[in-house]
């Protein structure tokens, strides 16, 4: 038997709160501020919104902190790095194939690059050689393709166990899963266990490296559920700017007739 994957997993859980859904109230024309800021936060769902995002911090309070602070004060830095690095070494495919659909070739040639040197010179991606030879790293994602197709980002979103997103990233997300090689390789139960433990991994490393920010944004925000959501878009928005932007070249700098030495 396959493991469920991660869309349904939280298709299951948004049917259960179904009852619980719930939407902000628009205000009246004859209120502008009030309507003007109700359409630039758009997060008409918030009710909805905010009680997933109590159950995301309750989940984080008992089970991704916990972990997370564990993971760091057991593992040394260098260690943790390399985990990191060969996590992002095995989204290669997902990530290559954005830079592909988004009609980027540079950025595209600077991905192949960066898998072929990590995963040899660099030990399965453990050391990050090529950033050192000038292929520096870059994120993407399909969410980011779906922007640059110029599809719209929609209202404000909260998930269960993802967090914050919107009706774009959570198809971009899907369609990731898709995209990934690994959600096909390999039948049995060590194949799922192995899986399983990626994602574990996966999820104790990202939380791991926010520890300190996160932290932070609960301690001295009014609002932290508003802090949140606003970062959240700044970040998404500073990605699809750069991926719109950023023509890297596959042929690193220093190469360059005339770079500097």
């Amino acid at each position: 038997m396959h493991a469920p994957s991660r869309p349904w997993l939280l298709l299951a859980a948004l049917l259960s709160v179904g009852p619980l859904l719930g939407c902000a109230t628009r205000p009246p024309a004859s209120d502008p501020e009030a309507l003007a800021e109700y359409n630039q936060t758009n997060d008409p769902l918030e009710p909805t919104n905010r009680f997933f995002y109590r159950v995301n911090d309750a989940l984080d309070v008992v089970v991704l902190k916990p972990v997370a602070e564990a993971y760091r004060y057991a593992v040394p830095r260098p260690v943790r790095t390399g985990i990191h690095n060969a996590l992002a070494n095995l989204s290669t495919p997902v990530l290559l194939a954005n830079d592909v659909l988004q009609a980027k070739p540079r950025r595209a040639g600077d991905t192949l690059v960066r898998f072929v040197v990590n995963s040899t010179v660099g030990v399965v991606g453990i050391f990050d050689v090529a950033s050192g030879w000038g292929y520096r790293a870059h994120d993407n994602d399909f969410g980011i393709t779906l922007a640059l197709w110029g599809v719209s980002d929609g209202p404000f979103l909260f998930l269960p166990v993802l967090g914050p997103s919107n009706p774009r990233d959570a198809t971009g997300f899907g369609v990731d899963i898709a995209l990934d090689p690994l959600t096909y390789i390999g039948q049995g139960a060590i194949v799922t266990d192995l899986k399983w433990a990626r994602y574990g991994v996966s999820a104790t490393d990202e939380r791991e490296r926010v520890l300190d920010p996160v932290d932070q944004i609960k301690k001295g925000a009014l609002d932290p559920y508003a802090t949140f959501r606003s970062l959240y878009r700044q970040h998404r928005d500073s990605e699809i700017a750069a991926a719109r932007t950023d023509e890297p070249r596959t042929v690193p700098a220093w190469y360059l007739p005339g770079a500097n030495p």
